[in-house]
């Protein structure tokens, strides 16, 4: 496994991170099982994935309480990004951001009981306020947490380049977490330009579209309504054979070098400029392991050239 520092910081994180949101089981189908979700978490420690990505929102606990289960003794050995801001509302699970000073207090509180640690290594806003609170009220109670000794490092998640600029007022934000993959490349323009003038690292989350990109999809897939990728637009119509074709030809190069078709749409995201991480999910221990082997051809400058030129004779990258 490949270490970056994340700048602005002293974490070393792996090039490959674990995502936490499908552990949570709400919202990925009738197949999340806790058992098989903790041997994943214990096989990317065993590869040497040493961060895991997680958020309240994920299973509204869930995925905490089973990352903590998993990680046992080996808690001390890895970093930890969680994120604060989101309510859900009533039985019907609603969710919005809510970044008010009292809430994100209520909120961080509760992760850290969650996770029982004393400290988060990168807290992240979820994604923008929808309740109209001013970004000075925002981050400024977010500088006093890590002041108070409650957050080591702060990042934002889902935000465009004129807010970061706005941002960087109120507090020492160190990184960007964004869509970004061979389908959705909205982050490269203006976006990257201001993460770079800012000296921000990028977490690139998505990068294999939901699955959509690891090739093991021939057919139009039938999901069940427990999970949301029945009615993700990427997996129905034009845009799903789109991603197919362009998954398969990934699949096609991946043969070739001996590396399964995830690694090949991974790599790519983490060998991009600017980028200094992907989150991958994982239900099971054999995708974490695919996965994992992304970083085994990271520095393969022709394979990355070549895999753009795929992109591109596959027409581009629709935005989703």
């Amino acid at each position: 496994m490949k270490y970056r520092t994340l700048p602005g910081t002293d974490l070393r994180i792996s090039v490959v991170g674990f995502g936490c949101w499908a552990i949570g089981g709400e919202y990925w189908g009738d197949d999340v099982e806790d058992d098989q979700s903790i041997r994943a978490i214990q096989t990317a420690l065993d590869l040497g994935i040493n961060w895991f990505d997680t958020a309240p929102l994920y299973g509204r606990g869930h995925a905490d309480e089973i990352l903590v289960r998993a990680l046992g003794a080996r808690r001390n050995d890895v970093l930890i990004a969680t994120k604060v801001g989101v309510r859900v509302r009533g039985s019907s699970g609603h969710a919005e951001s809510d970044l008010s000073p009292a809430h994100l207090r209520a909120d961080l509180e509760a992760s850290l009981r969650r996770l029982d640690v004393e400290t988060i290594d990168l807290l992240q806003v979820h994604w923008p306020c929808e309740r109209h609170t001013p970004l000075e009220a925002t981050f400024s109670t977010l500088a006093r947490l890590k002041d108070e000794g409650k957050v080591r490092h702060i990042g934002v998640c889902n935000y465009d380049a004129v807010s970061l600029i706005d941002i960087a007022q109120w507090a020492p934000v160190v990184s960007l977490q964004t869509p970004y993959s061979l389908l959705r490349r909205e982050m490269e323009g203006e976006l990257l330009s201001t993460v770079s003038t800012l000296g921000l690292g990028v977490l690139a989350y998505e990068p294999l579209c939901r699955g959509l990109l690891t090739a093991k999809f021939t057919e139009r897939p039938r999901f069940p309504d427990t999970d949301q990728r029945a009615w993700d637009d990427r997996f129905q119509g034009p845009a799903f054979w789109h991603g197919q074709r362009l998954a398969q030809s990934l699949a096609q190069v991946g043969q070739r070098i001996g590396i399964p078709t995830a690694a090949v749409a991974i790599g790519w995201v983490c060998a991009q400029p600017g980028v200094t991480a992907a989150i991958v999910g994982a239900k099971r221990p054999a995708q974490v392991i695919e996965n994992a082997s992304a970083s085994e051809v990271l520095d393969h400058r022709k394979l990355w050239s070549v895999v753009g030129r795929i992109a591109a004779l596959h027409g581009g990258s629709p935005r989703f």
